[in-house]
């Protein structure tokens, strides 16, 4: 990995010193919101550097996690105005939280970043209400994203162009770079045509002894572009022992809106989650995805009010597939499968979530796999929720340092515990036309469950 030399606070960057006295109305707002106790917890040791996508891709301080947090120190001091390079460096964040993963000081660094970018976008929305409307925000991730049956409407188009075979060659004309901005780089993300499966029932049976009785999390993005994922979660529990329930009423995490400005927005969502599962009859709410799984245990942190408590119980029941079949002790799958695959740690799972282990020693049971290490696993492929839709030459750049340390390793199949990685990966695959197969690591167990043969590599 290349290391950089790092760029000094003041110079060639901020106007250090320049705005002493000066932060203005703008940072005394959003200063309100950066939380002291957390903020002071950094000793600046720079230990996160290293783990920092941005950091590493830019060799920029203030792109590091350390540098965003004396920025914030900073503003909150009334030492520096809050200035569209000050803004820049924190919206640069990718939200991966490796850093937390590296910081010997335990810093909760999610929880100085979201605030403050909550903050920004409150701000904007109070001061320029007009210029700082966003068509993209407001219509597609927000009316469209969060409900599986538009986006299914959405991408329609993309569908029929990819099931009469053109979809590919209309790509390698470059024909999707001339459309606008963000809507060009989704089209890019549609994964390619996979059996899907039929709707998800209300009830399925454990297969053979009853082990656990648990509730599955459908989500949005998620049951819109990788049902066959959420299928394949489900034999795998089956075989494993479980009943499991599929409630009604249930939808989109929140993460969306919780990201991008909208906590509200994000609310209504959680408040209808908690509503729609019965905790009394489960043992586990189970996750597939790793950005749902890491909002849905963080229910209970982000509002402060009379339904806390409910959330506080609904977040405690949440276990990723991976955690919880390692925990319950997985019944040996029995079909081999003769190849190598890496593993590529979300970010949400191994950061957020910090579950790395798991997956890997589900994995290991498969007879015949071999599974290699992945170089830089712990960085970001790029894809960070909607990131490579607001930032797509960085997010391109991580995407294709993922795809060389896959390659580097050798490996057939790359597996990965997120419907985000897994769209980024999958592109990045498809535009160098590698040969290998991005897969959900149920995906494989529940080939191997039932015996059967990998799908042919690309």
């Amino acid at each position: 990995m290349a290391m950089h030399k790092t760029t000094p606070f003041g110079k060639n960057d901020l106007p250090f010193g320049s705005g002493a006295g000066n932060v203005g109305s703008d940072g005394r707002q959003v200063a309100a919101h950066i939380d002291s106790k957390v903020l002071q917890t950094c000793v600046h040791c720079g230990l996160c550097t290293a783990a920092c996508p941005t950091y590493t891709e830019l060799g920029n301080e203030n792109d590091s996690p350390r540098g965003r947090i004396y920025l914030m120190r900073l503003v909150q001091e009334g030492r520096l105005p809050l200035d569209e390079r000050v803004r820049r460096h924190w919206q640069l964040c990718l939200d991966c939280r490796a850093c937390e993963t590296a910081c010997p000081s335990g810093v909760k660094y999610g929880r100085l970043i979201e605030p403050v970018r909550l903050a920004l976008e409150e701000l904007d929305r109070q001061k320029r209400p007009l210029t700082r409307w966003d068509w993209f925000r407001e219509w597609v991730l927000f009316r469209i994203f969060p409900y599986a049956d538009r986006i299914r409407l959405a991408v329609f188009p993309v569908r029929l162009l990819q099931r009469v075979g053109i979809y590919d060659f209309l790509e390698r004309l470059g024909l999707w770079r001339l459309l606008p901005g963000r809507l060009g780089q989704m089209i890019t993300l549609v994964p390619p045509l996979t059996p899907q499966g039929p709707r998800l029932p209300r009830f399925l049976p454990a297969v053979g002894r009853r082990r656990a009785r648990v509730a599955f999390f459908v989500g949005c993005v998620a049951d819109a572009m990788f049902r066959d994922i959420h299928w394949a979660t489900l034999r795998v529990l089956q075989q494993n022992g479980c009943d499991i329930l599929i409630p009604p009423g249930q939808g989109c995490c929140g993460a969306i809106h919780y990201h991008n400005g909208d906590p509200q927005g994000a609310r209504r969502l959680a408040d209808a989650n908690v509503a729609a599962f019965d905790l009394d009859e489960i043992d586990a709410i189970i996750v597939n995805h790793a950005g749902c799984g890491a909002m849905l245990k963080e229910y209970g942190l982000h509002w402060q009010d009379t339904k806390q408590p409910a959330r506080r119980r609904f977040a405690a029941k949440v276990q990723d597939v991976n955690e919880f079949l390692d925990k319950l002790g997985p019944t040996p799958p029995p079909g081999r499968i003769e190849a190598v695959a890496a593993y590529h740690d979300a970010c949400h799972l191994a950061h957020a979530q910090k579950i790395v282990d798991p997956p890997r020693r589900l994995l290991r049971k498969i007879p015949g796999l071999v599974l290699k290490n992945l170089p830089e696993s712990e960085i970001c492929c790029g894809s960070a929720g909607t990131y490579n839709l607001e930032h797509p030459e960085l997010a391109g750049r991580l995407g294709d340092r993922k795809l060389q340390n896959i390659l580097a390793s050798g490996a057939q199949i790359v597996l990965a515990s997120n419907a985000g990685c897994l769209l980024q990966i999958q592109r990045e695959v498809r535009q160098h036309r590698a040969p290998l197969l991005v897969m959900h690591p149920m995906s494989l167990l529940d080939l191997s469950y039932r015996e059967q043969p990998l799908p042919r590599l690309p």
